[in-house]
């Protein structure tokens, strides 16, 4: 009876510990409770307890695909910000700075507006080796990406969308007013390829080409909408999620746009 007790006791604890694994991600993110305390906060940021095993099991699933979507996207936009950095023809610090500030800037950029700190990838080294070793990798297999291109248009639009969601969340859990939630959640999604584009020189894509910026604008606003409305949170989260990512692939699909504002004097001089 010892030795079974001894089992389920170790099996609750390895339990506990990937929870709390999965929720370390977060916590720099989403404003976690301390660890004594008996809550967590999930990515609405509600505090959410456990009361039993299923809703556990639920929760943890639920932040491990969210993780997994947010490594996969800011590798994805750390190897976009090498590929722009050798474009320019930049050194090696060069791709490694580009690649970091690609991946991680947007996210930087909100939490020092909002005054969230510590800045979240101060929290998690880890981040810093993922960039900086997709920046590298990318420079290596340079060669072999543009057989990857549709890849890396499916997997940054997951990014916009992941990233554009935790931006509002952040912003809510701070208890911000409705406008600076929304605009939390685009400049989470943007501003990395913004400043990538600024430091190579260029005009920011974002602001020229297929919807980009209005994909993140509206999916801010619509799992804000239903996120008042007192939807399941499940439901809120994959509906914007699938909206936001359909509407971006058919953007690239069918080049749409919003229309473009062509300013000339000489068009209006007599």
């Amino acid at each position: 009876m010892l030795a079974t007790e001894g089992a389920n006791s170790h099996k609750r604890s390895g339990t506990q510990d990937c929870d709390s694994e999965t929720f370390a991600i977060w916590r720099a993110v989403l404003r976690h409770p301390p660890k004594e305390q008996a809550g967590h906060t999930d990515v609405s940021g509600q505090t959410l307890r456990y009361r039993g095993q299923g809703e556990g099991h639920r929760l943890s699933l639920e932040l491990c695909v969210l993780t997994t979507v947010y490594l996969i996207a800011i590798t994805a936009e750390a190897m976009s910000g090498a590929l722009a950095a050798g474009k320019r023809q930049m050194d090696m610090f060069g791709v490694v700075l580009i690649a970091f500030i690609t991946a991680l800037g947007g996210g930087t950029v909100r939490d020092m507006l909002l005054g969230n700190f510590p800045v979240n990838w101060t929290q998690h080294p880890s981040y810093i080796y993922l960039t900086i070793s997709a920046g590298l990798m990318t420079m290596v297999v340079a060669r072999f990406m543009h057989r990857l291109q549709q890849l890396f248009l499916i997997l940054d639009a997951m990014g916009l969308v992941a990233f554009t969601i935790i931006g509002c969340n952040v912003a809510l859990a701070l208890d911000y007013d409705l406008p600076v939630v929304i605009m939390s959640g685009v400049i989470t999604g943007i501003f990395g390829g913004i400043l990538r584009d600024i430091l190579c020189n260029q005009t920011p894509q974002v602001l020229q080409k297929e919807l980009y910026a209005s994909v993140s604008l509206l999916v801010a606003g619509l799992y804000l909408t239903l996120h008042d409305a007192g939807f399941d949170h499940d439901l809120t989260l994959l509906a914007a999620f699938s909206c936001g990512l359909a509407l971006r692939l058919i953007a690239i699909r069918w080049q749409l746009s919003l229309p473009v504002f062509s300013y000339s004097p000489e068009r209006w001089q007599d």
